[in-house]
């Protein structure tokens, strides 16, 4: 592991097929190699809900193969960045740095390997994996293991699914597939409802200290309508090579905020709400860090009770512990709860989660199996620091990692880090496939950096980027903007005359759409059912929607179909059954595909004939 960035590798024997099988008497069997040196129990819980292999030989390596229709279609794995449909590929699930670029192959990728971190990513490569596939033929299964496994649908006709365990437990489900996404978020747990001050305008992301309360009264002035002020930096910077990063020290940094106290409650007499940020780890330099060390909270050295220190690049912190109880009571009482919450903040990034090393010790468990679990035991963590003040379903806060188990802690996801561009693998795109791939597993809702993050390598945002990606956030759950890494060398949302005309503009459509996002936080609750879905959630008859990972529909009455590509000012639309009108010109469309104008300021939207938003939806072109 570099910085996040892993790579793993197996000296495995060889795979022995098991070709007998003996009914135990109970339901169960037992499977056998021919030479029986190989056996394994398989059996079937009483109502057919999961199915559960074991290995009595002591191997802890087990591959299975799962037959496909010629016709299936795999969704599924989690929150995927590059590909809706599986097939035709391979998908590690192990939670990690997405990378750079995503693209092997790329200037942009191979700069970010270059000095050997493998930092550049790929295709699969994701800080939300998720051992969970549903597919078209009627069913889904989600794997109960936390180990690391491979979903491989390379194959024609059958999904190969390698777990590195001795025992694999697969929960069963059929139905069509917005039955199947219903089925997964009951089993992961309820959905929480967003807070409804977050849906009511934009949250403007700026971290240049006292000067950011000036930049947002002018973008006030101008007339955007803000329902939150994102300052990351409230905890204190610390510049490195990457860009201006945070002093990861979770309380306030009187220094960068001297009067934040006061500023936080002059803003939420005005409805607008101050957030900031915070990660599971703890600088060496900061004054948390003894403190946590002197009461063990930390995860240790293999061959000493120091603190296991992870270069998170040019500084180094330590990795709270939370398989410790105590440690996690602490952290969610002492940090979130008291300097957090009681000083005033109502929302913040719960970042990382992805990091855990597999040579270090816990205070319970295995690093290779809690590795995959980190990101949930970290989700809880927030929850429990949120639940203890009563403010579930006040307090905004939003997480890049995940596995399964996440939905029932984590209220909102985002994107993670994308690349300031449009690029293929790593750029606007990718958000919409992010919540599409994420939305059929049973969250709810999800956004992005609006603008994007990662500028590297001479990468840096243009002004239609940020014009585009205004677009997307404003037909989003939450329209949060980013500053980025590297602020100084980007454009910011108040950077010209019509990056601030267009933010005014578009934080007041998101505003507007506010009734309905309303309604889509009820039906998520009641129905399971995603804020953005893909097509086939819908329309589960038309087979053309289930490959369909670049457009959405917001509900079941708007389609978005952003601009992501540069220099675009057209857009290729499928419109499933039904007449859709075109939101900007009120021409109504056929179903099937059209080649839409799709000029800056003009994404491709229709709502659906008969909506009873419909008045709503017409009133957002005037």
């Amino acid at each position: 592991m570099v910085r996040g960035n892993f790579r793993l590798s197996d000296d495995a024997v060889a795979a022995m097929p098991l070709c007998g099988a003996e009914v135990d008497g109970t339901g169960g069997a037992v499977l056998a190699s021919t030479d029986g040196s190989v056996k394994v129990a398989i059996s079937l819980a009483p109502d057919a809900s999961r199915l559960t292999l074991t290995a009595l030989s002591g191997h802890d390596r087990m591959t299975i193969y799962l037959t496909l229709a010629p016709d299936d279609i795999l969704w599924g794995g989690g929150e995927q960045m590059s590909y809706l449909a599986l097939n035709g590929r391979n998908f590690p699930i192990w939670t990690s740095e997405p990378g750079v670029g995503r693209e092997p192959g790329t200037p942009l990728t191979d700069s970010a390997s270059a000095d050997g971190s493998f930092a550049g990513g790929d295709y699969w490569t994701t800080n939300y994996p998720e051992p969970t596939v549903l597919c078209s033929g009627g069913w889904a299964i989600s794997l109960a293991n936390a180990e690391y496994v491979e979903l491989d649908a390379r194959e024609e006709g059958r999904l190969r699914i390698h777990v590195w365990s001795g025992e694999v437990a697969i929960d069963l489900f059929e139905g069509a597939p917005a039955d199947l996404t219903r089925q997964l978020a009951a089993r992961f747990g309820p959905r929480q409802a967003l807070p409804d001050w977050a849906i009511g305008g934009a949250v403007v992301g700026l971290k240049q200290g006292e000067a950011s309360f000036e930049r947002l009264e002018k973008l006030i002035d101008a007339g955007a309508a803000v329902s939150g002020l994102w300052c990351e930096d409230w905890v204190g910077i610390r510049e490195t090579s990457f860009g201006r990063r945070l002093f990861w020290d979770w309380q306030w940094n009187a220094e960068r905020y001297p009067d934040l106290p006061a500023r936080i409650a002059a803003l939420k007499a005005r409805g607008i709400r101050f957030l900031g940020y915070v990660n599971p780890y703890l600088a060496v330099d900061g004054p948390l860090y003894p403190e946590a060390a002197a009461k063990g909270y930390f995860a240790r050295e293999l061959e000493s009770d120091a603190p296991y220190l992870v270069d998170f690049g040019e500084f180094h912190a330590g990795v709270v512990d939370f398989t410790n109880p105590a440690a996690c009571h602490w952290f969610a009482e002492e940090v979130i709860g008291k300097r957090m919450l009681d000083f005033g903040l109502d929302g913040w990034m719960a970042d990382f989660g992805e990091y855990l090393p597999t040579d270090l010790r816990l205070f319970d468990g295995d690093p290779m199996q809690e590795h995959n679990r980190w990101p949930v035991r970290w989700a809880e963590v927030n929850a429990r620091a949120v639940a203890s003040r009563g403010k579930t379903g006040d307090v905004l806060w939003f997480m890049r990692a995940g596995h399964k188990g996440v939905q029932a802690h984590c209220p909102l996801l985002w994107a993670g880090d994308q690349s300031v561009d449009f690029s293929r693998h790593d750029g606007i795109g990718t958000v919409v496939t992010a919540a599409l791939s994420s939305g059929l597993v049973g969250n709810a809702f999800s956004h992005s950096d609006v603008g994007g993050y990662t500028s590297l390598f001479g990468n840096v945002r243009s002004e239609e980027l940020m014009l585009r990606w205004y677009e997307l956030g404003a037909f989003s759950p939450v329209f949060r903007t980013h500053e980025g890494n590297r602020p100084d060398e980007n454009l910011q949302i108040d950077s010209t005359p019509a990056l601030i005309e267009g933010f005014v503009r578009w934080s007041r459509v998101h505003t507007a759409l506010a009734p309905y996002v309303r309604h889509l936080v009820a039906e998520a609750q009641a129905a399971g059912l995603p804020a953005q879905s893909a097509l086939f959630l819908h329309h589960p008859e038309d087979r053309e929607t289930f490959t369909i990972q670049d457009q959405y529909l917001y509900g079941a009455d708007l389609m978005v179909a952003p601009v992501i590509e540069a220099g675009a000012d057209m857009r290729q639309v499928y419109l499933p059954q039904g007449i859709w009108r075109h939101i900007w010109s009120g021409a109504d469309y056929a179903p099937g595909w059209h080649e839409v104008p799709a000029p800056i300021g003009e994404p491709a939207v229709f709502y659906r004939e008969g909506s009873p938003f419909a008045p709503l939806f017409a009133e957002l072109a005037q």
